[in-house]
């Protein structure tokens, strides 16, 4: 499973011209999930988000996590972070899990955020997004559980 997350002011995903999903201050959260990805990881990522201090205090160290700020959470589902480009130019997909687990392990990735008290905004698992975000910093992070 990885997670790339990036600190915005505010995002917001849509499909066919429709917002789905919107936050202000927080993280937006592209997830990606590999066969042989289990419940276990979506539990140990979400708590190792939910603790993550990339947020500047007052003497501008990014010392606070996205509790500390009242932050929120876009969450995007995104097969194509398993992109493997190492046999050529176009893209192999091999790692990223079906649709079906793939979906699964999402919903239970953000039912976790939801229990840890980060109900996050979602996208539509397996549409066509269009993504929205005014990053901040930039500041971006990449998790692999």
């Amino acid at each position: 499973m990885k997670a790339v997350i990036q600190r915005v002011l505010g995002a917001r995903v849509k499909v066919g011209g429709e917002t789905v999903g919107e936050i202000g201050k927080g993280f937006l959260i592209l997830l990606g999930v590999a066969g042989g990805d289990g419940e276990e990881r979506c539990e140990k990522l979400a708590q190792k988000i939910s603790k993550l201090r990339i947020f500047a205090d007052e003497a501008g160290k990014t010392n606070l996590s996205l509790g500390d700020v009242g932050g929120e959470i876009l969450a995007v589902s995104q097969f194509t972070l398993f992109a493997d480009c190492s046999h050529g130019n176009r893209p192999s997909f091999f790692e990223a899990a079906p649709p079906e687990p793939a979906n699964r392990l999402y919903e239970r990735f953000c039912d976790c955020l939801a229990a840890l008290g980060f109900a996050p905004q979602k996208g539509v698992f397996g549409a066509d997004m269009k993504i929205e975000m005014t990053a901040d910093g930039p500041f971006t992070v990449i998790l692999e559980v």
